[in-house]
């Protein structure tokens, strides 16, 4: 069995999109995966599961469709692409307020997107994913997932730093 972080986008935001992460473990332990865990309310799982990413993430993705109603992005990483993309972030994390990786559900070519008045916000978009860096703050930042999304033609989740290294750190440890 390989042990995978999967990410949801828009899950428990701004009361959209409710789902209970108890329901959710239940959700994913009916569905075959073993050792399911959920971090935080936002849609942070760890899993063992012996199909491939894309197999887990069509599979969540339909069952909470079938489930709860909501269509929502199902991203997955192994442990060793998260551990890359963490080494691989190309900003000081001197402040990891302001730091954040974007999980892209495929590979895009493009290296820049067509955004205005960015200030001294940053960005670096590698294969699925794109680095950012929000001197502005994230709450006032233009770097979004819907930008992202729209310029891409990818779904996107973001996870600050912390959460980040935080789900590096239960994946390893079980």
């Amino acid at each position: 069995m390989k042990k995978y972080i999967v990410l949801l986008r828009g899950i428990n935001v701004s009361g959209k999109n409710k789902l209970p992460m108890a329901e959710l473990r239940d959700l994913l332990n009916d569905l075959g995966f073993k050792n399911v865990q959920t971090y935080i309310q936002s849609g942070n799982i760890i899993l063992e599961s012996n199909e491939g990413k894309s197999v887990i993430c069509k599979k969540i993705n339909e069952e909470i469709q079938n489930k709860f109603g909501f269509d929502i992005a199902v991203i997955a990483r192994t442990i060793p692409q998260l551990k890359k993309a963490i080494a691989s972030y190309p900003f000081p994390t001197d402040n990891t307020k302001i730091v954040a990786f974007v999980f892209l559900n495929k590979k895009v070519y493009e290296t820049k997107v067509e955004v205005k008045d960015i200030e001294n916000d940053q960005y670096l978009i590698d294969n699925d994913m794109v680095y950012i860096y929000c001197e502005s703050s994230f709450s006032k930042t233009k770097l979004s997932n819907n930008l992202f999304e729209r310029s891409l033609y990818v779904s996107a989740t973001t996870r600050n730093y912390n959460t980040t290294l935080k789900l590096l750190e239960l994946a390893e440890s079980n």
